[in-house]
């Protein structure tokens, strides 16, 4: 084990979480079993060895979907506010354990630790939401226009929920779509990016814990583990009615048309290429802190990282330079000393596509005005380290239109009103994430208006990336239009039933209908 490794306890937290130095990929909560290849996670923080998990065969994952449909048939008979308790207890087992979560998060992806701390945070507030919620998985009572009849909608739970996700929050989406599920009466089948999936591991056997002292059957908490292929067994199953899946654009369209094919359902929450505009009514302080951490949070990472700055020509020089002085002082190394502002970025193929974007955006006639490039040297051993980069551009440029999961960050100029930014904004093809700065009323409010921002979330004087769980996450167009965590999104991991009851002794036809017999 390296000096970091040892230095921040990593061993312990390990041990803590129950992995050891070879895992089985596969489990139905406490009875893990897997015959597959080995795969193993390397840490991107120094390069070393994490753990070898095995992957799930055909006949393995065969076994989970026999032991999770079986525990359904169990698990949606019990009243949702019990299910509730069981969720509060995952919740309360989470607070035991989110140091060494926290640890491995940090470690095995290579995210801050305070970021690893607040992503299983995060798990833990989605469990106290999801226990609130299984008082309140209420339906609709209305009108029948026939006498002497009454109508009402109900939600009763819809079966086993497949889960992929992905590696840049290995833990916390998991979460977001687990505790709903489980409130509803479903039962769950995870399948962990195979670039994390030490975490995945370690989250099941916090679960397996839970669910083993309150005597439930196997099959409630399942994980699989593999590369595409295992992915592929979930989206083909008629067993599984619902996919939820986490990931490119790219992957989920394929997993869309997958399981459309079969009339399943998904809940898709892919790439984002998200902006913060800029307007002359900006406050700068807040500009920079909200640009800065949306774009190099994460090492770039998020889903709702910063990608555009769309500032206007007024504001262009001074937002700028007050960018640039920013990132003059960001730190860069490793992720669990909190003294550093930015870890690596996942994988050798990660820094690869980093490398390209910036080769590209000059091609195309961009300008870099912070250098990017890959750190070597004592402490960056794993070649996984690159430096933020910024790039003036414009919209049209074929990498600007994409998304690059590292942390580049392009300046757009922009002239005129609001609308012209929104333009700009609007003009790419993810929907998930955006922001406005700007301390005008009328701006913010167009912003947020119908011919404002198109993306999932709008944010007005606060950056694109982080969301509360109160709300619903997701975004439109490309970025899948599914909804996780808040509000009402529980609904999408159940069946709604309408339901009309005659409590008279005659039997009118509705639309006054007449069938005498």
């Amino acid at each position: 084990m390296s000096n970091i490794a040892k230095d921040f306890g990593i061993k312990e937290a390990l041990k803590t979480l129950g992995v050891n130095e070879i895992n089985s990929g596969t489990s139905t909560g406490s009875k893990t079993f897997g015959s597959g290849n080995e795969i193993s996670s390397f840490s991107p923080v120094d390069g070393q060895l994490i753990a070898k998990v095995s992957t799930t065969t055909k006949a393995d994952y065969d076994k989970v979907m026999t032991t999770a449909t079986s525990a359904f048939k169990t698990w949606r008979t019990m009243p949702a506010p019990l299910r509730g308790e069981i969720v509060r207890q995952f919740g309360d087992k989470l607070r035991e354990k989110k140091e060494a979560l926290g640890k491995l998060v940090s470690y095995e992806m290579g995210k801050s630790y305070q970021e690893g701390l607040g992503e299983v945070q995060e798990m833990i507030d989605i469990c106290d939401f999801a226990v609130g919620l299984s008082r309140q998985l209420h339906g609709l009572t209305m009108h029948s226009e026939r006498p002497g009849h009454r109508m009402y909608e109900q939600y009763h739970s819809l079966g086993v929920v497949g889960i992929i996700s992905a590696f840049n929050f290995p833990v916390a989406v998991w979460a977001w779509n687990t505790a709903l599920a489980w409130i509803c009466g479903d039962v769950c089948v995870w399948k962990p990016s195979e670039k994390t999936p030490i975490c995945g591991i370690a989250c099941q056997n916090i679960a397996a814990e839970v669910f083993a002292a309150n005597d439930l059957p196997e099959g409630i908490c399942n994980l699989i583990n593999g590369d595409y292929n295992v992915g592929e067994m979930m989206t083909t199953d008629n067993r599984i009615p619902l996919v939820s899946a986490t990931g490119s654009t790219r992957m989920g369209k394929i997993v869309a048309q997958t399981v459309a094919g079969r009339l399943g359902k998904t809940l898709l929450e892919l790439g984002g290429n998200n902006a913060i505009i800029v307007t002359p009514d900006a406050d700068i302080k807040m500009t920079v802190i909200g640009a800065v951490f949306g774009a190099v949070g994460t090492a770039g990472q998020r889903c709702t990282s910063t990608r555009r700055l769309i500032i206007h020509e007024s504001m262009y020089d001074k937002v700028k330079d007050a960018v640039v002085a920013a990132y003059g002082q960001l730190r860069i190394g490793n992720p669990l000393d909190e003294n550093n502002h930015v870890g690596p970025i996942i994988d050798k193929d990660a820094v690869a596509m980093y490398t390209a974007a910036l080769e590209k955006v000059v091609v195309e006639g961009g300008n870099i005005i912070v250098e990017g490039g890959v750190l070597e040297g004592n402490g960056y051993e794993s070649g996984c380290y690159v430096k933020p980069a910024i790039a003036e551009a414009d919209n049209s440029f074929e990498i600007v239109q994409h998304e690059t999961f590292a942390p580049i960050l392009y300046l757009l100029k922009y002239s005129g009103d609001v609308n012209s930014a929104l333009e700009v904004q609007n003009g790419v093809a993810q929907g998930l994430s955006s922001a406005i700065m700007t301390n005008n009323l009328r701006e913010a409010e167009a912003f947020l208006s119908v011919n404002g921002s198109d993306c999932g979330i709008a944010n007005v004087n606060i950056g694109t990336s982080g969301a509360e769980i109160g709300g619903a996450f997701g975004g439109e167009k490309e970025t899948g239009g599914g909804r996780e965590s808040g509000s009402d999104a529980w609904k999408v991991y159940m069946r709604r039933q309408t339901n009309t009851i005659n409590y008279t002794t005659e039997l009118p036809l509705a639309q006054g209908i007449k069938f005498d017999l």
